[in-house]
């Protein structure tokens, strides 16, 4: 099968990090952040009954979130670079589709040649000193189901969507007609290895491609 609207999930498939979870090691709190993130990943929770609490928990600066930014990039999975200029090069409309913090994720879309506004994220408020203010509560990428409203919305007459990911909330894609590429070369997750219409355990990210193109 060929696709000519490819979406991938940031965390665990486009860099080997969870980043809610690397915030949280930051400031002392990782263990327990990486419960919850478990929880939502693996379907045990809705993904809106943890993700404001992740947030009021670690209270995420603008300084932690250029330096997870940072994080993204020098954590990218082996192969994505190939992935995207191949993708790219074939006049393919690459999205990143994300639960991730917004302003953090950017900066490795420009590294990959994806356009602004084809991230989907969720957007983070500060006050004027930095600190952390908000985020955007009215985000469907903050809620279960969110992956598939995105989905629709790209989703044109007569073209085809695949959606690669690593979590429960990548499958809910499906919802949406879109084509689910599992992926576990970051977290091998049951859930995904029985809900996705192809599961990829290779830690290269190229070889999704075979399922793709």
């Amino acid at each position: 099968m060929s696709f000519d609207i490819i979406c991938f999930d940031c965390d665990s498939t486009l860099s080997k990090i969870e980043g809610i979870d690397e915030l949280a090691r930051r400031v002392g709190l990782g263990e327990e952040m990486a419960r919850l993130t478990n929880a939502a990943m693996n379907g045990e929770v809705p993904l809106e009954a943890v993700y404001g609490q992740r947030l009021s928990m670690i209270k995420p600066d603008a300084q932690s979130i250029d330096w997870l930014a940072d994080a993204y990039i020098t954590e990218r999975v082996d192969g994505v670079e190939e992935v995207f200029a191949e993708l790219l090069a074939l006049g393919r409309s690459i999205h990143i589709v994300s639960g991730g913090l917004r302003q953090a994720i950017l900066p490795l879309a420009r590294y990959l040649g994806v356009p602004e506004a084809q991230v989907h994220a969720v957007d983070v408020y500060f006050h004027e000193d930095g600190s952390y203010r908000s985020f955007e509560e009215s985000s469907p990428l903050a809620r279960t189901g969110g992956k598939a409203e995105i989905c629709r919305q790209l989703l044109k007459p007569g073209s085809k969507l695949a959606m690669v990911g690593d979590g429960k909330t990548d499958m809910e894609a499906k919802q949406a007609g879109a084509y689910v590429v599992g992926f576990g070369g970051v977290v091998d997750r049951t859930i995904v290895r029985e809900l996705a219409d192809v599961y990829c355990p290779d830690q290269n990210l190229n070889a999704v491609l075979t399922h793709i193109l």
